[in-house]
Order: structure tokens, then sequence, then C-alpha cells
């Protein structure tokens, strides 16, 4: 199996910076990530911080 390049923290990141004013494309660019993969992302985990996915993974383990 292939190992993940972002942590889920830092997915949650890249989606807080474009949250805060920069463009799609921009975070797209600076990280290295397709279109494609931002907006699943942000389908996923579009509504979490940090926080809520810290209680999400203690719950499920």
């Amino acid at each position: 199996m292939k190992k993940a390049r972002f942590t889920q923290e830092q997915i949650i990141g890249i989606l807080k910076e474009q949250q805060a004013g920069a463009s799609a494309a921009d975070s797209c660019r600076k990280h290295g990530i397709s279109d494609a993969t931002f907006y699943t992302w942000r389908s996923k985990y579009g509504v979490m911080d940090v926080s809520t996915l810290k209680e999400l993974l203690v719950k499920n383990s």
C-alpha cells in the first residue's frame, strides 16, 4: 500500500489556508497537489478542524 504524502492534520491546514483567503489554485500550486485532490479533500475534511479530527480518531480507536 502506498504511503500517504500528507497527514490528515496537514490536509486540514491546507484547507484552512484556502479558507483564509488564498485561492484554491494557488494553494494547489504551493503544495504540489492537483485541483481534483484539493476538492476531494475539501469534500472529506472541509468542516473539520484538527481538534475535531483527533476526537473522531479517539472515538474510533
